[in-house]
């Protein structure tokens, strides 16, 4: 009785993240619209909507197909509050969004990339978008957060995309910065490239260093998967 009051109770909590992640994706994607149609002063830019509609598109992929005790653990890693971690990288995300409405809608200093490059860059960043999903539905240790989660059971995954590269869901994140400002029209707004690659960077060594001292195995994958984040380069 105990052992199955104790699940419903696990499940509960857990159906309660995934329906939490939901309402915080909604508002996510407001803003998002809000911070590109906002700048621009407009709403007939195709390719915003467009770019919108992957985001919101994929992130309710993930919210039906991941495992709903890996969701609590990305809002909540080890039930504590994510707090300050991830402000920098999202006030650059919203400053991207900004420059790139900006300069469509009002500056048209960088709004000159041909609509072949557009198209491009929306493919790319429905890829890159799509690419830590992949690595979430396979690694249910995708934390927000580095950290190893014993209470979690926590082991090494070298499956899918991990077969190739050591961070996988950086590597989605590094295509998403350098597509993005294709997929919006804006080559103001590609400043987010070099910022992003830097950040990623600084969180994988952070991240390797925990990973190679506190989880068996890591060192032995990474001599056997060499690349971390760009495969035949770093």
């Amino acid at each position: 009785m105990t052992v199955g009051f104790t699940a419903r109770v696990t499940w509960c909590s857990s159906e309660r993240a995934r329906a939490k992640a939901f309402l915080q994706t909604l508002v996510f994607l407001i803003l998002l619209g809000f911070a590109l149609f906002g700048a621009a002063g407009r709403f007939d830019f195709a390719e915003f909507w467009v770019y919108i509609a992957i985001v919101a598109a994929i992130s309710a992929v993930s919210l039906a197909i991941l495992d709903a005790d890996l969701i609590a653990e990305r809002m909540r890693p080890g039930g504590r509050r994510v707090g300050w971690h991830f402000l920098p990288i999202t006030a650059v995300l919203f400053l991207h969004w900004a420059f790139a409405g900006l300069d469509r809608g009002r500056l048209h200093i960088g709004d000159t990339i041909p609509l072949a490059l557009q198209v491009a860059g929306l493919i790319g960043f429905a890829a890159g978008w799509a690419l830590p999903v992949w690595a979430m539905q396979v690694n249910r240790y995708f934390s927000s957060i580095p950290r190893i989660q014993a209470e979690r059971g926590h082991r090494l995954v070298s499956a899918g995309p991990y077969r190739w590269v050591r961070h996988p869901g950086y590597a989605g994140a590094l295509v998403v910065a350098v597509s993005s400002p294709l997929a919006l029209g804006s080559w103001l707004s590609a400043f987010i490239v070099p910022v992003a690659a830097g950040l990623l960077a600084w969180r994988i060594v952070v991240e390797e260093k925990l990973l190679i001292r506190e989880l068996p195995g890591y060192a032995e994958y990474a001599r056997q998967v060499r690349y971390r984040l760009i495969p035949g380069l770093w």
